[in-house]
């Protein structure tokens, strides 16, 4: 995969920040694989080092930083078939969570920001009764107005335009708002 970058980064030294998750009874084979990629990178013309650390022992995290000369160096390294190679003898072995991209010296000592865990959802039956909330004023709603104009149609063709119409207000508008709205009781 070639690397687009700013024209700014361009033209200095690159630092790529990765962050993997692996299995924390796999850390010697994490570290092998690391090793192995950090000896493939090296024979690529402007590389200019590596390095990884896993937060504590036996933590799933690790950030591998690797540096090149410039985006063009950094772009023949991604898009080689080494690279290619080396990444697929990890599957199963690692999973890259975040990838960053930082130009200057400060990509060598910055941590990389933490991959945010996504949050738990909310109990199926607090989801059913803010829908049901959503869902019976607006259905009351359509119901009352379109009445008068679809009274005499058959009930399948009547619940296939409510439905229609309800749809996109309820996942675009009415839900997204009463969301943020009742997100404290949702999560809580």
């Amino acid at each position: 995969m070639t690397a687009v970058l700013d024209p700014d980064i361009a033209a200095g030294p690159v630092t790529v920040s990765v962050t993997r998750r692996a299995r924390p009874d796999r850390g010697r084979e994490v570290r092998a694989w690391l090793d192995a990629g950090t000896h493939l990178a090296e024979q690529f013309a402007g590389f200019l080092g590596a390095g990884w650390l896993q937060p504590a022992p036996g933590s799933d995290v690790w950030h591998v930083l690797y540096r090149f000369a410039d985006a063009h160096s950094l772009a023949a390294w991604e898009s080689s078939a080494e690279r290619a190679w080396w990444l697929a003898s990890a599957d199963g072995l690692v999973e890259q969570t975040q990838v960053e991209r930082r130009s200057g010296i400060e990509g060598w000592f910055d941590m990389p920001a933490p991959a945010v865990p996504a949050p738990e959802p909310p109990p199926r039956w607090k989801q059913a009764v803010m829908i049901w909330c959503a869902f019976f004023p607006l259905s009351l709603l359509l119901t009352f107005l379109l009445a008068p104009l679809v009274r005499t149609w058959p009930m399948p063709l009547r619940v296939l335009v409510s439905s229609i119409c309800l749809t996109p207000v309820m996942v675009y508008v009415v839900l997204p708002q009463l969301t943020r709205r009742l997100q404290r009781w949702l999560t809580a």
